[in-house]
């Protein structure tokens, strides 16, 4: 949904809105998104049906564009060099896309789920520094971690000790 500034009661599909299935015109529980400036697009994560897709934000679109598939997503991040970053709760991980590529380069996690600063279980949002550094909300391990350009292995920079109260 698209809203415009001020206007609280008039939304406007932008995507999907044809029901929940996988079809290029649907999406299935969407869990992340954000705008490609370069492209006028919109970037979602479409955890349902495990990929991410393109919608460009031009009227008239009717149906998204699958860039990365097979993939159980959840966030996305993209830097100033327009690389797209996508966590994989399943696989315990983050990848670093070049747009047509469909494999990615691993940046953090990747050795199995775990609680091991080397390892993520179900990360989910992302951000990406200036210095290409990564933050991943290690939502099961119940921390933020910084996973540093090129490291093998991740810092703890926020809880990391156990369910709060």
């Amino acid at each position: 949904m698209q809203w415009k500034n001020g206007d609280t009661t008039n939304g406007q599909v932008v995507a999907g809105g044809n029901g929940a299935g996988n079809g290029l015109h649907q999406l299935n529980g969407p869990a992340d998104v954000l705008i490609d400036k370069e492209t006028d697009s919109l970037i979602i994560c479409d955890a349902g049906n495990r990929r991410v897709v393109r919608w460009s934000r031009r009227s008239g679109t009717t149906q998204g564009e699958i860039l990365i598939d097979d993939i159980d997503c959840q966030g996305l991040a993209m830097n100033e060099q327009r690389y797209l970053y996508v966590s994989d709760l399943v696989k315990g991980e983050v990848r670093r896309y070049k747009f047509g590529e469909t494999i990615g380069t691993l940046v953090a996690g990747g050795n199995g789920v775990g609680a091991g600063l080397n390892q993520l279980q179900y990360p989910t949002y992302l951000f990406v520094d200036r210095q290409r550094n990564v933050y991943v909300s290690d939502c099961w391990n119940n921390r933020v971690m910084k996973w540093n350009k090129g490291a093998k292995e991740g810092i703890v920079v926020a809880g990391g000790q156990g369910t709060g109260s």
